[in-house]
This record gives structure tokens, C-alpha cells and sequence, in this order.
């Protein structure tokens, strides 16, 4: 067996102090999933999966899982369907022509694939990467056409591992301060994701101009390459070959304690009735995420009490796994190089973007308050004359107006949006954690 670039210890250590995207070659040269091709799965995997059927636009909003159509098919089915470009259409495919469709099985949990074959579990080696004892158990399997995409979106907790068995897959990924850019929502709601408004590849720019600002990196993944997406990364993933193969692996940091706390609250607000779990079992959940990040800060404070002989500079800070600092960490040099290649950024943005990642809505927020201050401040006779002529009636708030009569209208929906908006929801999170620190301590 030929020796890797990296030991199972240095690849874990590259991955716990890796703060941008990267790309690990000929880490995967042995492990038998590299052979798990369609044709292949196509003659392990009998039963029937589900398919996520999207239609080949040119439209500047994404896509969103809500809005597409769903089936249920065999991978045996699934590869006839992707070979019938000007054949009769049959099976559960027939209405949805794949020069015109694309499709993908998406988040399938290789457990439950594979719960009759344990052997093939054990063909995903993510031990390699230093994670001992992870291996398909932890994983999950997409298949997918060309064309086929995951909208834009972080996934609220964790790091994640990409492994790429056949066909490319176009990345497109943006750092964490890039997150007031991309213009987030929770609606539609899915668990643990917060999505983009904008359609990375045909972007509304007058709709949301802020994404100009965006520091877009870019890679094209390839069969036997594994990617490494960084904590609280964006991305938008797009298959770019006929037929594409990825097996991934989330891995848990311990920073995300606070993560599931925000991930509880906003589910208990969006599911208040959902019919699907009760308020009170959301309660109870949240509940739950609050006091084990109370449990985390402390074992935190009492782990940094120990570390006193740390840089006091760097006392009590965490590396991009949630692991505390350690002067020998403070020295890591991540090891770029033929065998890992960082991922670049593809353009530079139209103008620099700030810092902080609130900057948007507190601009936002420092417009509205300011436009609050002056329709509060004292007018002159000239103004309140002019605000009180036969048309202020309507100015003040007539249905279907608003301010200065410019038509605007707050739906329900909207009303949702702004309240489980990840900058709200943070606050609250970080309200209700404040006021349990003052009950306890």
C-alpha cells in the first residue's frame, strides 16, 4: 500500500487549525468507495430513494427544495433515465425529460442505505483524516445530475468533509463575514440551515446589490478529491458532469453549543404548529440546547483557569475546531502545497466589504432610526401645513400605504421572516443566555 501525504494525526490537525476551504489529493487512493459509481450502486441499492426533480432555468432567485417536484426510483431506474436523451420516457422519470430536468438523491444516510451491508459502511475511511472510528455510519450519499444544485446556505453546526467519487461538482463557497452579502433567511425552513435569497449563478444584483461585496471562492471538485469546508462557510454546489457521486461527513465542533441554542429557538418559532412536533417538545428541546451550553462555559471557564501559562493574548480563544489554544498550536503552519490546495478566491469584489459581519443591518437599523428621529422632530409652520393638507390622511398610513403613500405591504410571511432572521435570533439567544448566567451566578 502506498504511504499517504499525511499521517491520520497531521490530517486532523490540518483540519482543526484550516480557517478557508481546501482540497486534500491522493488521500483516498484505497478506500473502496472510491469505486461506488451508479453503474455500481445500481446493483447494491434495490430498493427505492427519493429524488429531487428541478427544471434547467435561467432564473435569478434559487431554487429552494420546497418548490421542487419528487419522485421515487431505483438507481437502476435513475441511470436509465439519464441515458434516454431522445428515447420514450418510462417509469417514475416519464414525466420529466432529463434534457429538460435534472435530478438528485440528496442527504441519504449511508446507514440506513446500507443497514443489510455493513461491509460497504466500512468502505468510507474518514479515520485517515484522523477521526477514528468515522466512517460511513457518519455519512451521507448524493447522486445527482448535471445541473443538479444545493441552493446557497451554511449548515449551522460543525465542519464539513467532501469526498468526491465520480463526476465534478462545482463549488462555490464565501467566508462567514460574507453573511450580511448574501442576504440570509429560514424561510423555507430546514433543520440546522440557514439559506441565501440570491441565486449565486444568475444573482439579482439591483434586488440585492450587497452581493457585489461577496468574496466568492471557487473550485471544481474532482473524483478522488476530498474538500474541506471550513465552520459556518456558505456554499452552492453545482454537479457539472453527466452523473456525480459525493459521500460527506459533518463533524461536530464544540463551539457549536450556542449554534444549537439558536437552532432550537428558531425551530420552536417556526414550528409553533406545524403538526409535525408539539410546542411543548420544541420547548422542552430548547431547554435542553440552553443548559448544555451553560454546562460548556463552564467546564470552558475552569478549562482556561488551567491554562495560565498561555499567551494571555491568546487565553481562552479557539481554534476553528472549538478547541482551546495552545502555544504549540499558535505556531501551526497549515502545509500547502501538491497534496493540499487552498481554494481560491475566484474574483475580487466590486468594492471592499466590511468587516463586520452586522454592518448591513445595522446600517439598516441606523436608517430607520434616523428617518424615526426626524418625522419626531419639531416642524416648521411651512411643513406642518403642507403634512396636514387633504392628502395627509393618506401619508399618515391609508391601507396599502405606507409613509409617503409608497405602497408597501408587511405580509405574515415577511412578519416571519424578520423574526426568525439569523441576526434576531442571535440576540435573543445571546439575551436568554445572559439571563440565565445572572439566575446561576
Amino acid at each position: 500500500m502506498a504511504s499517504k501525504p499525511f499521517t491520520p494525526e497531521e490530517a486532523r490537525r490540518i483540519v482543526q487549525f484550516l480557517q478557508k476551504p481546501a482540497v486534500f489529493l491522493n488521500m483516498t487512493t484505497d478506500w473502496p468507495a472510491l469505486h461506488w459509481t451508479v453503474e455500481h450502486l445500481s446493483t447494491c441499492l434495490t430498493e427505492r430513494l427519493r429524488f429531487r426533480i428541478g427544471k434547467r432555468t435561467e432564473d435569478m432567485a434559487p431554487l429552494f427544495e420546497t418548490e421542487c417536484f419528487y419522485i421515487e426510483a431505483t438507481i437502476k431506474e435513475f441511470l436509465s433515465w439519464t441515458a434516454s436523451e431522445d428515447e420514450a420516457l418510462v417509469g417514475p422519470f416519464s414525466d420529466y425529460h432529463c434534457k429538460e430536468f435534472w435530478a438528485y438523491a440528496d442527504y441519504k444516510y449511508i446507514a440506513q442505505l446500507f443497514q443489510d451491508k455493513p461491509a460497504m459502511i466500512q468502505d468510507v475511511v474518514w479515520s485517515d483524516f484522523g477521526f477514528s472510528g468515522r466512517d460511513g455510519r457518519d455519512s451521507t450519499l448524493w447522486i445527482g445530475t448535471q445541473g443538479a444544485n444545493t441552493p446557497c446556505h451554511i449548515d449551522s453546526y460543525g465542519c464539513n468533509l467532501v469526498f468526491q467519487i465520480q463526476g465534478r461538482k462545482q463549488w462555490h463557497l464565501f467566508p462567514p463575514n460574507d453573511t450580511h452579502c448574501l442576504y440570509p433567511t429560514r424561510i423555507p425552513y430546514e433543520e440546522s440551515s440557514v439559506f441565501s435569497q440570491v441565486s449565486i449563478v444568475q444573482p439579482d444584483l439591483k434586488k440585492f446589490p450587497a452581493f457585489r461585496r461577496a468574496h466568492a471562492h471557487t473550485i471544481t471538485l474532482q473524483p478522488g478529491q476530498v474538500l474541506f469546508v471550513p465552520r459556518h462557510w456558505w456554499h452552492y454546489v453545482e454537479s457539472v458532469d453527466p452523473v456525480t457521486v459525493s459521500v460527506n461527513s459533518w463533524i461536530e465542533l464544540d463551539m457549536d453549543d450556542e449554534a444549537r441554542v439558536r437552532e432550537a429557538l428558531t425551530k420552536t418559532i417556526v414550528c409553533f404548529d406545524d403538526g409535525v412536533s408539539s410546542h411543548d417538545e420544541n420547548m422542552q428541546y430548547l431547554n435542553l440546547a440552553v443548559k448544555a451550553c451553560m454546562d460548556k462555559r463552564r467546564d470552558d471557564t475552569e478549562g482556561r483557569a488551567s491554562l495560565a501559562d498561555q499567551p494571555r493574548a491568546e487565553l481562552g480563544k479557539r481554534d476553528s475546531s472549538g478547541l482551546l489554544k495552545t502555544p504549540t498550536s499558535l505556531s501551526f503552519a497549515v502545509p500547502f502545497g501538491p497534496h493540499l490546495i487552498p481554494v481560491n478566491l475566484a474574483h475580487k469584489p466590486t468594492y471592499t466589504c466590511p468587516k463586520d459581519t452586522s454592518c448591513y443591518w445595522y446600517n439598516e437599523l441606523s436608517r430607520c432610526q434616523s428617518t424615526s428621529r426626524d418625522e419626531d422632530e419639531p416642524r416648521s409652520d411651512n411643513e406642518l401645513h403642507q403634512r396636514s393638507g387633504p392628502h395627509a390622511h393618506q401619508e399618515a398610513g391609508s391601507p396599502g400605504t405606507s409613509g409617503g403613500g409608497a405602497g408597501l405591504h408587511v405580509s405574515t410571511n415577511d412578519m416571519l421572516q424578520f423574526l426568525v432572521h439569523p441576526d434576531v435570533i442571535t440576540l435573543v439567544t445571546r439575551l436568554i443566555m445572559c439571563r440565565q448566567r445572572e439566575l446561576h451566578y
